[in-house]
């Protein structure tokens, strides 16, 4: 009889941001022990143009419209912003999979314009994902009020969630009361 293949395990990692090299060798340390291969399906959301621009209006002082708020928003280009944006989110996504394999990883990974959440879902769904990482800067705020990413997909999903601070090494999470916030 030939020998069975050992199957995938498959993590899905949504990330708010690209990772740097740090990140991703931190991510990669978690599976190290693991006998199955471990493919990595990253999910990072496409910025949102129109966030982009409310905030670029709201950066703008009065003595610099003049006008109504109409009046400036005549001369942004919301087409331009809008490939901006994609061009931004795919550039931070190649970086993200580049430092991935770097740490030895196999990756693979999406742009994604639906909400973050019900891509992760879909994501672990398709691929019958055996674990989700949420990859975020710190939202106390949003964590205080369980409307964080990481709530949002352990009342989704029906895999462990790990989540983890962008640019803190376990060390630094686990000391500030922040990061891994369950599996």
């Amino acid at each position: 009889m030939p020998e069975e293949q050992p199957q995938d395990y498959d993590v899905v990692l949504l990330i708010e941001q690209e990772l740097t090299a740090a990140d991703a060798a931190q991510v990669r340390s978690l599976h190290e022990g693991l006998d199955e291969p471990v493919t990595y399906h990253v999910l990072l959301p496409m910025e949102d143009a129109a966030a982009r621009v409310e905030a670029a209006m709201g950066s703008l002082g009065a003595g610099e419209v003049l006008g109504s708020p109409s009046m400036a928003m005549r001369d942004v280009d919301l087409d331009a912003v809008r490939q901006d944006c994609v061009d931004r989110s795919k550039a931070e996504l190649a970086h993200t999979l580049e430092a991935l394999r770097k740490a030895g990883a196999n990756a693979q990974g999406e742009v994604v314009s639906q909400p973050p959440i019900d891509a992760l879902a879909a994501k672990v769904a398709e691929v019958d994902g055996r674990e989700a990482i949420i990859l975020t800067q710190p939202h106390v705020v949003s964590e205080f009020f369980h409307l964080d990413w990481t709530s949002q997909a352990r009342r989704k999903i029906g895999v462990p969630v790990l989540h983890l601070l962008e640019h803190e090494s376990f060390d630094e999470q686990a000391g500030g009361g922040e990061g891994v916030t369950g599996v």
